[in-house]
């Protein structure tokens, strides 16, 4: 598995050979460093550690600047984690965007949105009770019963209700690259991806 960090720019749409306009997606990715390889023998599991973005070393904690120092670099603001990754890497190594190719197909992870305490309404899309008839008063949003009384005596795990609703990690499966711009490190994937421009995110091939 190749992988490298990056950050969402923001959203376009750019045309196909065959003049269809397609919604896409620009993320910087990279460049990373390699910041620690794990081998089965010395850690019981094969990854890479690889580091993203400049971080000054007086919000870094001094384990993460001894540990940054061994892979000879600068403190970093982002440190994730690649299992069995499918690149012959060393420490200190530098991954940009020439992993990727026009034609790949990615997944892309990222967390999404907050939105905040929300009702079932917006949350689950209830549809709410209709017409506000009989004297009902300020229930046209109300989820409704959610359970019995004498039994269960309780409300099952899982019910609709309101809540916090967002700020999920989510994946994103079989998106296409569309573009690569090694000079600027600009990755072009098709559809949306989770999160906020300016947010991190993981591609993965």
């Amino acid at each position: 598995m190749k992988g490298i960090i990056g950050k969402k720019i923001g959203m376009t749409s750019i045309y196909d050979a065959t003049g269809k306009q397609l919604a896409c997606t620009i993320i910087e990715a990279g460049p990373c460093t390699v910041t620690q390889v794990k081998t089965q023998e010395t850690d019981g599991y094969t990854a890479i550690q690889i580091a993203f973005g400049d971080k000054k070393e007086k919000n870094t904690p001094k384990a993460m600047l001894s540990h940054f120092a061994k892979a000879g670099v600068s403190a970093k603001a982002v440190v994730k984690e690649l299992r069995n990754p499918d690149m012959q890497v060393t420490l200190g190594d530098v991954i940009d965007s020439t992993i990727f190719a026009e034609g790949d197909t990615v997944s892309v992870t990222g967390t999404t949105k907050g939105k905040g305490f929300q009702g079932v309404v917006r949350r689950h899309g209830f549809s709410g009770v209709g017409e506000a008839t009989h004297g009902q008063h300020d229930r046209s949003r109300a989820p409704g019963s959610i359970g019995a009384s004498s039994y269960p005596s309780r409300v099952f795990k899982g019910m609709r209700m309101g809540g916090q609703m967002g700020n999920d990690t989510v994946k994103m499966k079989a998106l296409k690259v569309l573009k690569v711009f090694p000079e600027k490190n600009y990755v072009i994937v098709s559809g949306s991806v989770p999160g906020h421009n300016g947010s991190i995110v993981l591609i993965q091939k």
